[in-house]
């Protein structure tokens, strides 16, 4: 009686393994580049580089300015002064170098908090696609290493629920 259960509980498995697996691809980065939401984003984006490139802009502009200021005056300033300028140069090229990776991280930041609901949107798309048509796997050809005859892909049914024609 133990060596039927023994037996019975090995040929579990097999008997899953045996059903039938229905597989898919997706192409989602072709699926995302449709989504017109991901134009806005990408304006967005812009107008915040574009805002970020104009301030720094600005500092680079001041601190040319008072750099050749300092330059042409130099000699005429008592000690005082020049080291004062200096410092304040020093600050201004300071502030420039600071800027620019705090402007990046600002822009990254940006793009993963307005990218998430997208991902989200496509997501939930591709599970509504996957209980529907009752696929097993739903995998993206990025992270695919082979796809064999019977895959199916299901790109078109995820355009279709996005409503992306």
């Amino acid at each position: 009686m133990k060596k039927f259960i023994a037996l019975c509980l090995m040929m579990l498995p097999l008997s899953l393994v045996a059903q039938e697996l229905k597989i898919a691809i997706v192409n989602t980065s072709e699926l995302i580049n449709l989504m017109p939401e991901v134009s806005a984003m990408e304006k967005q984006l812009a107008d915040l580089n574009a805002q970020y490139e104009k301030e720094l802009k600005i500092m680079q502009d001041d601190f040319n300015k008072k750099y050749s200021e300092y330059v042409a005056q130099q000699d005429s300033l008592t000690e005082n002064i020049k080291l004062r300028r200096q410092q304040e140069i020093q600050d201004l090229q300071e502030r420039i170098q600071n800027y620019v990776p705090v402007a990046q991280q600002e822009m990254e930041k940006k793009q993963q908090e307005l990218f998430a609901p997208i991902q989200e949107k496509l997501q939930k798309a591709i599970t509504a696609v996957g209980d529907e048509k009752g696929y097993t796997f739903i995998i993206s050809p990025q992270v695919l290493l082979y796809k064999g005859n019977s895959a199916i892909d299901a790109t078109q049914f995820v355009k279709d629920k996005l409503g992306i024609k």
